[in-house]
This record gives C-alpha cells, sequence and structure tokens, in this order.
C-alpha cells in the first residue's frame, strides 16, 4: 500500500527519535573500540521495508547524525552515511514484501534477511571503512575491523529485532481479502 506523503514524514521522524534512542542508550559496547553492538538497525530495516528507501535514507541519517553529535566529538559522516546507505538499501530491496497485507511468511522472513545482510554487508564492509580512509585519514586494518565486528553484530541484531517487528507489524494487519464476503 502507497503511504501518503505525511505519514511518511511522521514515520521519518518518530524513526529518527527511536533510532538515536536506542542507538545511544541501548547500544552494547564490543571488544573493538568505537564499536557498539548496536540494537537500532532492526528497527531501522522494519521502519525503511514499511516506508521506503527516502524514509531509511532519512532516519539513518538523522538518527545516526543525532547520536554521534551527543556524545560530543563531532558527527563522524562516514558512519551517518553508512547507516543512511544501509536504510535505502533496505528500504529500495524490501519493496516487494507485503507487510502492509498482513503477509510475512517464511518467504518473507527470508527474504528480510537476505536483503538487510545485502545492506550490512555493503554499509559496514565497504562504505563506511572506505569513507574512513578517503574522509579521515584513518588506518585500513582498523576500520576493516571495525566494520567487520559492527556489521556481523548489526545482521545478528537485526535478524531477531527487525524480523519481530515485521512479523508482529504484518499479524496487526487484516490479511488481503479476509474481510470479503465470500461464504
Amino acid at each position: 500500500m502507497k503511504k501518503s506523503p505525511v505519514t511518511t514524514i511522521v514515520a521519518i521522524g518518530i524513526g529518527a527519535a527511536l533510532f538515536f534512542v536506542l542507538g545511544r542508550f541501548v547500544a552494547i559496547p564490543s571488544p573493538v573500540p568505537n564499536t557498539n553492538i548496536s540494537t537500532q538497525y532492526g528497527l531501522l530495516a522494519f521502519m525503511a521495508a514499511l516506508f521506503g528507501p527516502v524514509a531509511g535514507i532519512l532516519i539513518g541519517l538523522i538518527g545516526h547524525a543525532l547520536i554521534d553529535f551527543s556524545y560530543g566529538w563531532g558527527i563522524w559522516w562516514s558512519w551517518v552515511i553508512a547507516s543512511a546507505v544501509f536504510g535505502g538499501l533496505v528500504g529500495f530491496l524490501c519493496g516487494k514484501l507485503k507487510l502492509d497485507d498482513g503477509e510475512f511468511g517464511t518467504k518473507g522472513i527470508i527474504s528480510f534477511n537476505i536483503f538487510q545482510v545485502i545492506g550490512h554487508i555493503i554499509a559496514w564492509g565497504v562504505i563506511a571503512p572506505v569513507l574512513d580512509i578517503l574522509m579521515y585519514a584513518e588506518p585500513a586494518n582498523k576500520v576493516f575491523l571495525q566494520g567487520l565486528v559492527g556489521g556481523i553484530a548489526n545482521i545478528v541484531t537485526t535478524a531477531i529485532i527487525g524480523t519481530i517487528l515485521c512479523y508482529a507489524y504484518a499479524a496487526s494487519r487484516p490479511k488481503k481479502g479476509s474481510l470479503s464476503k465470500e461464504a
């Protein structure tokens, strides 16, 4: 179902706020410096699947920028851009999921998780480390290790949290044709 622009704008605001809260206050430190086990990517993947790539990009961009800003070290744009790319990719790839029609069975779960894995590999295995090297002259071994650890952690948390959110949302929606007058 096509969402109205107003609904999408509200979803971006709520999504970015929730992304910030989860990323700032529910992040679990990892053994790799400056890398957390992040819970907010499951929410981002769900919101992107539901509202599309533009919402996914903006939720990731705004939410991650707010997280970095709140820590006081400045905005680390390479990772902010990677979050936005992840949201956009998931929103684009998940466009065929039928969450609004109440459909999220085995095929939907598998598709969602393949799409989120692709998004995380591109975001954290390529974009974040390459931009760290180009923008901040960071050592390659450091940023690729951060990307690897962050990417794996994000894949796992997105598989759990994102799948649960998609499943719960789809289960709350009436199934397509369930209200027809067929007897």
